[in-house]
């Protein structure tokens, strides 16, 4: 049988060599078992609470291609301590005919995997409360409960016992005179855009030695983050403000603001940076841009809750000059990340989606796909695929004679056997035809492609359904859907701006989904569109992206 393995640890608990160890024990109860190993998966120094693991994940892929015939870990614990995720993985495991092995368990089952993973899950928690508990106690000390605050460090200090001293902090003197620098510009009328701008000019190194951003300065009122918003600066240590949950669907932490009830607030006199004075100035010119016409007017329309979901080009737009995604600012336009946030790029003038958007669907329409240009790429394509169907087919033919031989192979060998001839080497041989049997029996029974037609009117086609999904961008009930089709025909797009030429994009489109467009355009309800759809991806995998107006070569095409 054919065995894989999966180790893994998540804290300074443990140390490298826990992997190591734990791959040890399980490879001698692989060996013990007679089974062939084939691969061993493992994530360092990550949770077990989240499936959003390298390791993890590449094991999930290779179940579901059903890759090998029995998994085998230290315990559950070290796959997963998340109910969901492990009910999860044993039902597809399960569903792939493969055996879960743990040393500390044994062959799992729908008992193990109810009781284990309720156990794991209140273990998760419980941990969780213990570890709130000990940092409240700590914030109650006068201490840090985690993170470092800009304008401090961390102090280094042991007990009697030689134990580390945790929390202890003290003012950092040279990023102490910048926060008073930022209070009082701010309080005299400067805005956070050109104070992060002047800092960074001035060669001033920012938090975690990242360049300055006016959002840092700035912060958030309603969470009370920022610079010019955290009241440790007056003495004030406040703790417990939100909590964090992880999100299902990605497994990333999403803050959660706790009712001011619930604070923990500490008096810490000895941390003080700015005097009350600077600090009552700053609260009071926040508080007045909070109230002021034009942001009541923009918090009263909540126009983020309008905003479409996706848009076409969400994270498809790149700064030609330096390579950064656009990023939204305000309501509408689109702006270089980096020239946004003072980061080292100078071409920061902004452009209205709308428009950006107009111009990629007309070049989308107008400058991919040319008719002569398509002509030569079909005759190019349509040659590497007969040539491949070719030599696919003499590779099936060859496997099937190979399948042939191996299973007369075998019957000699286990009359051999039933007739008392016994020794190591045939048995070692008896197995070796034995997995390349499997082996190949699981090639020979993999389905064919299907054969991919390409319509020899292809561009026309191409341009109709672009504009027909066009057409639906405008309808409430099909934008989801046109969206989705018209977002997948584009690979990147790059935004350049020059006093001379204004703003020019250069597109780079995505050839599998165009030509999939087309193809559907052309007879949207033929049996095998879909066998043909995902015969057509597996050979375009690494096919070159098209840039609108420059062409192609069907020699650049790897199919």
């Amino acid at each position: 049988m054919r065995a894989v393995i999966y180790a893994r640890y998540s804290s300074d608990l443990q140390s490298e060599a826990s992997i190591e160890d734990q791959v040890r024990l399980c490879e001698l109860r692989a060996q013990s078992e007679g089974w062939t190993l084939q691969k061993v998966y493992s994530d360092r120094a990550l949770s077990g609470s989240s499936k959003f693991r390298p390791g993890y994940m590449e094991l999930l892929d290779n179940i579901r291609a059903h890759q090998f015939d029995v998994l085998i870990a230290e315990a559950l614990d070290r796959l997963s301590r998340d109910q969901e995720d492990i009910a999860a993985l044993y039902k597809a495991l399960s569903f792939a005919g493969i055996r879960l092995i743990t040393l500390a368990e044994g062959e799992i089952n729908e008992l193990h995997v109810g009781l284990k993973g309720t156990m794991n899950a209140l273990f998760l928690k419980d941990l969780a409360a213990k570890t709130h508990r000990g940092l409240r106690g700590r914030v109650e000390q006068g201490r840090s409960a985690g993170g470092k605050a800009y304008g401090y460090e961390m102090v280094r200090e042991v007990n009697s016992a030689g134990e580390r001293i945790r929390g202890l902090r003290t003012i950092n003197e040279e990023e102490a005179r910048v926060v008073r620098h930022i209070f009082e510009r701010f309080a005299g009328g400067a805005s956070p855009t050109a104070i992060a701008r002047q800092l960074n000019a001035d060669g001033v190194p920012g938090p975690n030695g990242k360049a300055w951003q006016d959002t840092t300065i700035r912060g958030h009122a309603g969470r009370k983050t920022g610079i010019l918003r955290n009241e440790l600066y007056i003495g004030r240590t406040i703790w417990n403000r939100q909590r964090f949950l992880k999100d299902p669907k990605t497994g990333k932490r999403v803050a959660r603001p706790n009712p001011e009830n619930e604070w923990v607030i500490e008096e810490t006199p000895e941390l003080r940076i700015i005097d009350d004075t600077v600090w009552h100035r700053v609260a009071e010119r926040l508080d007045d841009i909070g109230n002021s016409p034009t942001v009541r007017t923009l918090k009263s329309s909540r126009f983020w809750e309008h905003r479409r979901a996706k848009h076409l080009l969400t994270g498809l737009a790149f700064c030609g000059h330096c390579g950064s995604k656009l990023t939204p600012v305000g309501k509408d336009y689109l702006r270089c990340t980096s020239a946004h946030r003072n980061d080292g790029c100078t071409h920061g003038k902004s452009i209205k989606r709308g428009t950006l958007e107009d111009l990629v669907i007309e070049a989308l329409q107008n400058n991919l796909m040319q008719p002569d240009l398509v002509a030569e790429f079909i005759a190019a394509f349509n040659e590497e695929i007969s040539k491949n169907t070719s030599h696919g087919a003499a590779e099936r033919k060859q496997s099937q004679k190979r399948l042939t031989e191996i299973n007369r192979q075998l019957e000699g060998l286990i009359t051999a056997i039933a007739e008392g001839l016994r020794s190591s080497s045939l048995q070692h041989k008896l197995d070796t035809l034995e997995q390349e049997r499997h082996a190949l029996e699981a090639k020979l029974s993999a389905p064919q492609s299907a054969p991919v037609h390409l319509h020899p009117n292809l561009a026309e086609l191409y341009r109709r359904k672009v504009e027909t999904l066009h057409n639906a961008l405008r309808d409430e009930a099909s934008e989801p859907e046109a969206l989705e089709i018209m977002r997948s025909l584009i690979a990147q797009v790059d935004v350049t701006y020059s006093k001379e030429d204004g703003f020019t994009i250069e597109l780079i489109g995505e050839i599998a989904a165009m030509v999939m467009a087309a193809q559907s355009e052309a007879n949207p309800q033929r049996k095998n569109a879909a066998a043909e759809r995902t015969a057509f991806d597996e050979r375009t995998l690494s096919s070159v992206k098209l840039v609108a107006g420059a062409g192609f070569e069907p020699t650049t095409f790897r199919l």
